[in-house]
C-alpha cells in the first residue's frame, strides 16, 4: 500500500472508528494506541484484560482498525527495496542515450525530402526560363518527381526488405543527394526530367524505413509520437525549408535551391550514421510478403483515394507561384510568404488529423474530402485578393495535411503485416496525386482557361476521390457481412 493510500485509510478510520478509548485521539497517538489494543486482543491470554480490549473485538469498527494497523505495520516492517544510483537507473533505460538526436536525424531526412519536393513549385517560373520552356511544360518536372516516388516506393521497399534498416536509410539519403546533384547540373529540359525522376525514387521508401526505425527506438506507448517526429520534418520543410530555398533560388538562381538539398542530404547521412542505432535485418521478409498487400482491395482503393482525391490540391498548388504573380498581381518576393503560410497550415493540419483519426477515421476522411472540394471552389473566386489568397492557402494546406494523415492511418490499418510497404504506399499515392494534379492543371492552363481554372479541376478530383472512398466503404461492409454469415 502506498503512503498516500495508508494516509487515506487512516483519515477514514479516524472518522468511522467508534472505539471509546480512541475517540478524540489525534492520528499519531491513535495509531500506537490501536496497535497495543490489537496486540493484546490477538494474544488472547486468560485473565488478561485491559481497558479498550473489548472495543477492538466489537463489530462495526474492527475491520477499519485492522486496515489501519496492517498498513502502518507493513510500511514500517517490510524491507525497503534498494534504490539504484542515478547512473545505474539511466543505464537500465531501454531507450538509446541519444534518442532525441536519432529522431532528429531521421526527421532531417524528411526535411530534405520535403524541401526538394515542394521547392520546384515555388521556382517554376525561374525553372521554365532557365531551361527554355513554358510554365505548363515546366510543370512536367513536378510530375517526373512524383512518378519517381510512385515507382520507387513499392519496388525499393520490396527488394530491400531484408537489408538492415540503418544502412538502408543511409543509402536512400545518398540516392536523394545524387538525384538533386543531377538536378542542379542538368543542362537541358530532358535531362532535368530524368534527374527529377531519379530524385523521387527514394522518397516513399525512406519514409517507410524511417518510420519503422523510429518506432523501434521507443517503447510501444510512444511509437506514434516517434513516427510523428519523422513526419514533422516534412511539415517543417513546408514551413522553413521551402520558403528559404525559394528565396535563395530567386536570389542566386533556381539551381542553388537543389544544392541546398544536396548539403542537407550529406548532413543527414552523417547524423544517421552517428546517432541512429544499428538495426537487425528482418530475415523472414520476402518480396512476396511485402507485395501481398497490393492484392487487397481495401489497400488499392485507399491508395486510389489519395492518388485522385489529393490531386485536387496539387492542381492548384503546383502553379501557386504564377497564381501569386499573374492573378493576385503580387511581386515574386511575395511567393515565399505564401509558401510559409502553406507550411503553417501543414503543421496545423497534421495536429488536427491526428485528433480526428482517434475519433472516427472513416467519417473524417469523407468530411475532409468534402472540405477540400468546397475550399477549392471558394479559392477560385477569392485568389485575386492578396489577403484572401493567404487565407485560402492556409485552409487548403490544413485540410490537405489532415487528409494525408487520415489516409496514412487508413492504409496502415488495412495493409496487414506489410507495415513498411503500407507506410511507403501512402507517399506513392500522394505523389501520384502530385503528378495527376500538376498534369491536369497544366493541360487546363495550356488550353487557355487560365490559372484559376485549376481550382475547378481540383474540385472534380476531390469529389472523384470521395466516390472511390464510398465504393471502398461499400465493399468493406460486404466483406464484413460475408464473414459474419460464414461464422
Amino acid at each position: 500500500m502506498s503512503r498516500a493510500a495508508r494516509l487515506r485509510v487512516a483519515n477514514e478510520d479516524r472518522v468511522s472508528c467508534r472505539a471509546p478509548s480512541c475517540r478524540g485521539r489525534p492520528l499519531t497517538s491513535r495509531v500506537s494506541h490501536c496497535a497495543r489494543l490489537a496486540r493484546d486482543a490477538r494474544a488472547d491470554t486468560p485473565g488478561r484484560s485491559r481497558a479498550g480490549v473489548s472495543d477492538v473485538t466489537r463489530p462495526g469498527w474492527n475491520c477499519s482498525v485492522q486496515q489501519l494497523i496492517v498498513g502502518v505495520v507493513t510500511s514500517t516492517t517490510a524491507p525497503r527495496r534498494a534504490r539504484l544510483p542515478r547512473t545505474l537507473r539511466e543505464r537500465r533505460d531501454p531507450r538509446p542515450q541519444n534518442l532525441l538526436l536519432a529522431l532528429l536525424a531521421l526527421a532531417l531526412g524528411g526535411f530534405a525530402i520535403g524541401t526538394t519536393e515542394y521547392v520546384t513549385m515555388g521556382l517554376l517560373p525561374e525553372i521554365a526560363e532557365g531551361v527554355g520552356v513554358s510554365i505548363p511544360h515546366a510543370g512536367h518536372v513536378i510530375s517526373a518527381y512524383a512518378v519517381g516516388v510512385v515507382v520507387g516506393a513499392p519496388v525499393i521497399v520490396s527488394l530491400t526488405a531484408r537489408l538492415p534498416k540503418h544502412a538502408l536509410a543511409i543509402g536512400l539519403v545518398a540516392a536523394l543527394a545524387l538525384g538533386n546533384l543531377l538536378t542542379a547540373i542538368a543542362p537541358t529540359y530532358e535531362t532535368l526530367l530524368g534527374a527529377r525522376f531519379l530524385a523521387g525514387l527514394p522518397h516513399g521508401a525512406y519514409f517507410g524505413v524511417a518510420s519503422l526505425v523510429a518506432a523501434s527506438l521507443v517503447s510501444p506507448q510512444r511509437r506514434g509520437r516517434a513516427v510523428a517526429s519523422v513526419m514533422l520534418g516534412l511539415a517543417a520543410a513546408n514551413l522553413i525549408g521551402v520558403p528559404a530555398s525559394t528565396f535563395l533560388g530567386q536570389l542566386l538562381g533556381w539551381r542553388a535551391a537543389y544544392w541546398v538539398v544536396v548539403a542537407l542530404a550529406v548532413v543527414t547521412m552523417g547524423f544517421i550514421g552517428a546517432f541512429v542505432p544499428q538495426q537487425q535485418p528482418d530475415t523472414s521478409a520476402t518480396v512476396r510478403r511485402e507485395l501481398r498487400a497490393l492484392r487487397q482491395p481495401q489497400v488499392l482503393l485507399t491508395a486510389g483515394v489519395g492518388a485522385v482525391g489529393f490531386g485536387g490540391l496539387f492542381a492548384v498548388y503546383s502553379y501557386i507561384a504564377p497564381i501569386t504573380t499573374d492573378v493576385t498581381m503580387m511581386s515574386a518576393g511575395f511567393v515565399p510568404w505564401v509558401l510559409f503560410v502553406y507550411g503553417v497550415g501543414s503543421i496545423a493540419g497534421t495536429e488536427l488529423g491526428g485528433r480526428l483519426a482517434d475519433h472516427a477515421l472513416f467519417g473524417w476522411l469523407c468530411a475532409t474530402l468534402v472540405a477540400m472540394a468546397l475550399l477549392l471552389a471558394v479559392f477560385a473566386y477569392t485568389a485575386e485578393h492578396g489577403l484572401l489568397l493567404l487565407v485560402g492557402v492556409f485552409l487548403l494546406s490544413t485540410a490537405a495535411a489532415a487528409l494525408g494523415l487520415l489516409l496514412q492511418m487508413r492504409l496502415m490499418e488495412v495493409a496487414g503485416s506489410a507495415k513498411m510497404l503500407g507506410a511507403a504506399l501512402n507517399h506513392s499515392a500522394l505523389n501520384a496525386a502530385n503528378a495527376l494534379g500538376a498534369w491536369l492543371g497544366g493541360a487546363t492552363i495550356a488550353a487557355g482557361f487560365g490559372y484559376l481554372a485549376t481550382a475547378w479541376v481540383g474540385v472534380g478530383l476531390s469529389l472523384a476521390g470521395l466516390v472511390i472512398l464510398i465504393v471502398s466503404a461499400w465493399l468493406y461492409r460486404g466483406e464484413r457481412l460475408s464473414l459474419s454469415l460464414a461464422h
